[in-house]
């Protein structure tokens, strides 16, 4: 390869098409006695993916295969995790059922997209499943199913504690996720899945205030000035911009933005990415506001300068979310202090 050539970044799979691929083979290997490796999938949007088993085991009834998840060139948590399908016979007019089996958690909180107690299987995931049983079924000249379907992650309980799910009230393991089965390297699906369930988790719950940071030390600030629970805590990273757009269509009565100076000079300056790939800190902007303070000492010019920052900051945020939330930006520094507060 030469040196000016790049490498193009390479897709994977999400969770959900794993269970689906594992489902088919154990599906198959319950109603043949054999399993096919590799196992074809039809995806979402008219795509297909051919996955090789890593788990093969058949016993009286029931079946499990497993695959091992490749995300690409996405830094995916459980990226080379086993995800397993168990299916097992369930009483004829059933239909298919779900379950989670080791690693998979399970819904305690209202405000997702499933009910409380039911295993955390997303539904795009569930269907992405059924339609492959069904599939499978009608290839093999028989009905519908009724097979009960346990999916598990071996270690996934481990996994989820590097996640958001246990703000969400998924406990116990990990989420099944995936709306079109392919996993777009740094596209960060996921983070903006955690981000938009952790506004329905909060809303659904009457919380009236939720604090969005950039990242833990602010966070950290948030939550000791207003002592806010678990969940009305959204940890939206650089993702400031599908944190509002968001919250304009589903609003909260309150919203703060903590973050440190940059990040929070970039939103100040219209960015709603505040990745330093796709934005940087504009210094002309913060020039501009420097020479409008006269103060001579140094720390009183950097608190007024913070505050500057923020009022604008906040002016960008009030304009992406059309009013509907009152908004208080705060800039926090590395020893979680506040360096300013506008709005609040």
């Amino acid at each position: 390869m030469a040196r000016h050539e790049i490498r193009p970044l390479r897709r994977g799979w999400t969770t959900g098409a794993c269970a689906a691929a594992a489902s088919r083979a154990a599906f198959a290997a319950l109603v043949c006695g054999r399993f096919p490796d590799p196992v074809s999938i039809r995806l979402p949007r008219g795509r297909t993916a051919s996955l090789p088993l890593a788990l093969a085991e058949l016993g009286e009834g029931r079946a499990r295969a497993g695959i091992l998840k490749d995300a690409g060139d996405d830094p995916d948590v459980t990226h080379g995790a086993l995800v397993v399908a168990d299916i097992a016979w369930a009483v004829a007019g059933s239909g298919i059922g779900f379950a989670a089996g080791e690693g998979v958690g399970t819904v305690t909180r209202a405000g997702l997209p499933l009910a409380v107690g039911e295993p955390a299987i997303n539904p795009a995931p569930r269907a992405m499943i059924s339609e492959t049983l069904r599939e499978a079924a009608e290839a093999n000249g028989g009905p519908p199913p009724d097979v009960l379907v346990t999916i598990a992650i071996p270690g996934g309980e481990r996994l989820a504690e590097k996640t958001m799910n246990g703000r969400l009230g998924i406990m116990g393991g990990l989420s099944i996720l995936g709306t079109t089965g392919i996993v777009v390297p740094y596209s960060c699906s996921s983070w903006i899945h955690s981000i938009r369930r952790g506004i329905d988790v909060a809303r659904a719950a009457g919380l009236d205030h939720i604090a969005a940071s950039t990242g833990a030390t602010s966070e950290r600030a948030v939550q000791r000035l207003y002592d806010l629970p678990g969940h009305a805590l959204i940890d939206m990273g650089d993702f400031v911009g599908g944190t509002l757009k968001y919250l304009r269509a589903h609003p909260v009565a309150r919203l703060t933005i903590a973050g440190g100076f940059a990040k929070l000079a970039k939103l100040a300056a219209g960015h709603l990415d505040l990745h330093s790939a796709r934005s940087r800190v504009d210094a002309a902007m913060l020039g501009e506001m420097l020479a409008t303070l006269g103060a001579d000492n140094t720390a009183t010019r950097g608190e007024a300068l913070a505050s500057l920052v923020a009022a604008r900051a906040r002016e960008v945020a009030l304009a992406t979310l059309s009013g509907r939330t009152a908004v208080e930006v705060a800039i926090v520094d590395r020893e979680a202090e506040f360096l300013a507060r506008v709005g609040g």
